[in-house]
């Protein structure tokens, strides 16, 4: 006697074979995802979405809310509004937040005008195919895969005042001469921006490497046919066409300046003149103060200066690119 296989398994009768046809809704419309298709689809956008909107848009909509109340971290029931008063605290009265904000500005200054037009020199000699290209590439790139703490302890060792590099080189390693680069107030911030700058050149690199690969060839040889030498083809030609590359570097170069931490937290943790306001904000609501409201004043602070230099580059630089 034969069996109906549609009754005994009516799931499989449903889900077409590999090979068949989609098939008809009860409306006429063929279904171009089964019900598999469409569960993994929704668990594959769905739980992305979930997470992003979880642990980025709700801290964030958070710390705006906090910033606005006295918390001390220990129970819901202690948390008090108290409205402006973080952040006419933090204008008015706290020694350490404009000097972490000239912090910030000096960092962002030094990575847009040192490593970032020396990863695009980099990035411009190794577009030539010169010979060990790929190893020079990945010796610059090396210390941007390199965690920023790591960084930090290889700098610390070279600019220890008693066994570093550099005072065993110029000699200052001497009782009586030397040298404490990450002690110095007037020196431990350029010493951490040094460290920076070269962890920052190499990304930079591989941002001008990636648009450099993009530029039209026939670009350069109808330069060339003009009579263009390489450096009036690569000012007139090259660069300009570079311009996305450049609003990406602008931004990642912001980014980079503002959230800036790690490093300064190896070397020193933010004291005797490396002061940020990401440090301002982990000491506020993780040290031994515990003010959560304050902390996330100040990390508010630090939104609102992100989203106000981003937000309008990109909207002119589209609108721009647009037009053109």
């Amino acid at each position: 006697m034969s069996t109906d296989t549609t009754t005994e398994n009516p799931e499989a009768a449903a889900e077409p074979s590999p090979g068949a046809a989609p098939r008809k809704s009860p409306t006429g419309h063929r279904r171009l995802l089964t019900r598999r298709d469409r569960i993994t689809l929704g668990l594959m956008a769905g739980l992305p979405t979930i997470l992003h909107v979880a642990l980025v848009w709700l801290t964030a909509l958070a710390s705006i809310a906090l910033a606005f109340t006295s918390w001390n971290g220990i129970g819901f029931d202690s948390i008090q509004w108290v409205g402006l008063q973080n952040f006419r605290e933090l204008f008015t009265s706290n020694p350490q937040f404009w000097p972490a904000v000239e912090h910030n500005v000096v960092w962002f200054v030094v990575l847009i005008l040192l490593p970032t037009p020396f990863g695009l020199f980099l990035a411009v000699q190794l577009d030539k195919s010169i010979r060990f290209s790929r190893v020079y590439q990945t010796a610059f790139f090396l210390p941007v895969v390199m965690s920023l703490a790591v960084i930090g302890f290889v700098w610390q060792l070279v600019y220890n005042p008693d066994t570093g590099l550099i005072n065993s080189v110029i000699g200052a390693n001497k009782p009586g001469h030397y040298i404490d680069w990450i002690g110095d107030p007037d020196l431990n911030l350029w010493a951490v921006l040094i460290a920076a700058s070269w962890r920052h050149a190499g990304y930079m690199m591989i941002l001008y490497l990636a648009g450099l690969k993009g530029v039209d060839p026939a670009l350069r040889e109808a330069s060339a046919l003009d009579g263009a030498n390489e450096w009036q083809t690569f000012k007139n030609v090259v660069f300009p066409t570079l311009r996305p590359t450049n609003t990406v570097v602008l931004v990642v170069t912001i980014i980079e300046a503002l959230r800036a931490f790690d490093l300064v937290f190896v070397f020193n943790k933010g004291a005797q003149g490396t002061e940020l306001l990401s440090i301002l904000v982990t000491n506020n609501i993780i040290g031994e103060s515990s003010r959560v409201g304050y902390g996330s004043a100040i990390a508010v602070v630090l939104l609102v200066i992100s989203l106000a230099v981003i937000i309008p580059y990109l909207i002119a630089t589209f609108r721009k690119e647009r037009r053109a």
